[in-house]
């Protein structure tokens, strides 16, 4: 755990790092953070201010995150007096380190269930309404999706919905994130090979990320209204697992061929985007998911795919991502490819090939209803294979700093 703190002018201290971009300062913080033994260090960083003193926070606290617990140390930065720019930084920080804290769970402690109290525990602190739906609300409402992935699971599943309402919220805008929250994913009955199962504790990234954004734009008090849903499930295998041929029934009636268990994600995120569209009316819905090994082999392990329905909304999520240090790149979203979704026995076939990236975010597209809409996929940026610069081996908390961003430019 790492303090960082604003001193007086010190004399001799080490330049705290400086460079021509916000994203390189994190960069560097970061770097340097690692290296830090002692329980107390001094940097020299006058002048630092603004977007450039945040970056520093962020860069120092989050390269200096370890899974385990570490020894508490303490960064003084002398001869900087932006407090609030420094606080600033240190919200956002905070709130990626939760987003990496829940994915990097276990998943013998992290059930949906257990994911759900902890966004209440969390979320509650900070004004925020959190309503856990279990599986029979799931069920008398339609979540055929998110039902049929958590069947062969001892873990029942769970829809979290969180709603930031401030009082003097931005009239006619409502902001709806959705994550993806799969506790872990072995594949189902199209089992994953087992090296490519030790990482699926944090399929849940996604839904990680809008839990943290949501904390984010309440800490800072945004005046903008914002609804995250979780949709969480354990997608395992036994006697009441879904099948391949299975048919589902989606919220709002759209049903789904089951091609392959191991396209789980797109399912559960079918059934929020259909209920976010039907009864939550927002202005605008962004869903962000560790979607498909596609988009890692597209743009590898530090961009985030983007596919968009809106071009204002794409170049608003593109803008956040570039000022927060977690870049996108727009994908095209081709109607040709539709075709490869068809179905003898239902509206779609949830695994219909490459490209496999686009046929996803085309799976999901008819759930929206049309509202401005944008998929993340990031498959790749979700976890990082080794610490790199702000980056620690295992979850990253990709996502909930940018979203928290687009959201505070809505506002």
């Amino acid at each position: 755990m790492l303090d960082v703190r604003l001193a007086a002018p010190a004399p001799g201290a080490p330049p705290a790092p400086r460079a021509r971009s916000t994203d390189e300062v994190r960069r560097r913080a970061g770097e340097l953070a690692r290296g830090l033994g002692s329980e107390q260090t001094v940097l020299d960083a006058t002048g630092l201010a603004g977007e450039r003193l945040s970056a520093l926070a962020e860069g120092l606290v989050l390269g200096a995150y370890r899974i385990a617990d570490a020894p508490r140390r303490l960064v003084e930065l002398a001869g900087a007096d932006d407090a609030a720019a420094l606080a600033r930084g240190l919200r956002a920080a905070a709130a990626t380190v939760w987003a990496r804290d829940l994915a990097n769970t276990p998943a013998s402690t992290k059930t949906p269930a257990w994911l759900a109290a902890q966004a209440a525990r969390e979320l509650g602190t900070v004004g925020v309404e959190v309503l856990t739906r279990d599986e029979q609300w799931l069920a008398e409402q339609g979540f055929g999706g998110v039902l049929a992935v958590g069947a062969g699971s001892a873990s029942a599943p769970r829809l979290i919905e969180a709603s930031w309402r401030p009082r003097r919220a931005k009239p006619g805008v409502h902001a709806v994130l959705v994550g993806k929250g799969i506790t872990f994913d072995t594949g189902g009955i199209n089992l994953k090979p087992g090296d490519s199962m030790r990482m699926m504790h944090t399929d849940m990234a996604g839904g990680a990320a809008v839990l943290a954004a949501l904390r984010l734009v309440a800490q800072d008090e945004v005046p903008v209204r914002v609804t995250a849903l979780v949709p969480a499930a354990e997608n395992s295998f036994s006697g009441t697992a879904m099948r391949p041929s299975d048919v589902l029934r989606h919220y709002g009636g759209r049903t789904s061929e089951v091609g392959n268990t191991d396209a789980e994600g797109r399912l559960v995120l079918a059934d929020a985007l259909a209920y976010a569209a039907a009864r939550l009316r927002p202005t605008a819905l962004v869903d962000i998911a560790t979607l498909t090994g596609a988009m890692k082999i597209a743009l590898g392990l530090r961009t985030g795919g983007l596919f968009a329905t809106d071009d204002r909304l794409a170049t608003a999520l593109t803008r956040a991502g570039a000022a927060v240090g977690e870049p996108l790149w727009r994908m095209p979203l081709q109607a040709e490819y539709a075709g490869l979704l068809r179905s003898d026995v239902a509206d779609a076939n949830n695994a219909p090939g490459n490209p496999g990236a686009i046929t996803a975010a085309l799976f999901l597209q008819p759930f929206t209803r049309g509202l401005p809409w944008a998929h993340l996929d990031v498959a790749g940026p979700a976890r990082a294979p080794k610490d790199d610069g702000l980056l620690t081996k295992g979850a990253t908390g990709f996502g909930a700093r940018l979203l928290a961003r687009w959201v505070a430019s809505l506002g």
